[in-house]
């Protein structure tokens, strides 16, 4: 008869400590090497999602919406027609994220004053109070746009992965550091951007997308698009 003890695989290391030590301790590096690559990958522009520039013809057309008693509607064009404009498509008014890149903005009016460009801002809700407590970090005119047009063509969010990413917590600490704060009111996720159009058909000569949370435009780069607007006389209005 076969001895069968002798055919059976010896089991007895599963009686030994260490070989689970040795196993939770290698499960525990593979864990912290996964987070890692996450972390890394997460801080790559690699994921993010890729914005598609707007036409003229695109932004012209949109509908926005004055914020009186008594709204008016009207198209987007109409803020650039003659002079041109700076645009702010704000992510959410009460983000102290947005409020500092509306602060930046706003230390360019006297500038943009001089140049007889106007400033504008666009939120895409209007919840409680927010844009109200909005407009002592932006004191030029804000409308509605509700169909979000201004947030797109195609529409980008980051969602939880901005927790992650350290160019978020840099643009925190700094907005923070500047003594901004805010609340956690309305939708924040569809990224927002800046736009510098020129007069009439003259065309986009800035477009600034946010590709992360805080993300702020460069404000000399706003100046140098501001100054190729070619603003409307009336004889040019007429041809």
């Amino acid at each position: 008869m076969e001895d069968v003890s002798r055919s059976s695989p010896d089991m007895s290391f599963l009686q030994d400590p260490s070989f689970f030590t040795m196993g939770m301790w290698s499960i525990g590096v593979g864990a912290v090497g996964a987070a890692a690559v996450a972390l890394l990958l997460a801080n790559t522009d690699m994921f993010l999602s890729k914005p598609r520039k707007a036409a003229l013809e695109y932004l012209e057309d949109i509908d926005l919406k004055t914020l009186e008693k008594e709204p008016r509607t009207f198209k987007a064009k109409e803020l650039w027609e003659k002079n041109g404009a700076v645009i702010m498509a704000v992510r959410r008014p009460g983000c102290f994220l947005c409020r500092a890149e509306a602060a930046d903005l706003m230390s360019l009016k006297p500038k943009l004053d001089e140049l007889g460009v106007p400033l504008y801002a666009v939120v895409k809700e209007q919840v409680k109070r927010e844009v109200e407590d909005f407009q002592p970090y932006f004191k030029g005119e804000i409308f509605l746009d509700e169909k979000k047009k201004f947030y797109g063509p195609e529409r980008r969010k980051m969602m939880f992965m901005g927790l992650i990413r350290l160019g978020v917590w840099y643009n925190s600490f700094r907005a923070w550091n500047g003594g901004f704060s805010g609340n956690l009111e309305g939708e924040g996720f569809i990224l927002g951007g800046v736009f510098v159009i020129g007069s009439g058909k003259q065309g986009i000569l800035l477009e600034h997308r946010e590709k992360e949370f805080g993300d702020r435009v460069n404000p000399l780069s706003v100046l140098e698009a501001v100054k190729k607007i070619k603003l409307q006389t009336p004889a040019s209005g007429r041809s």
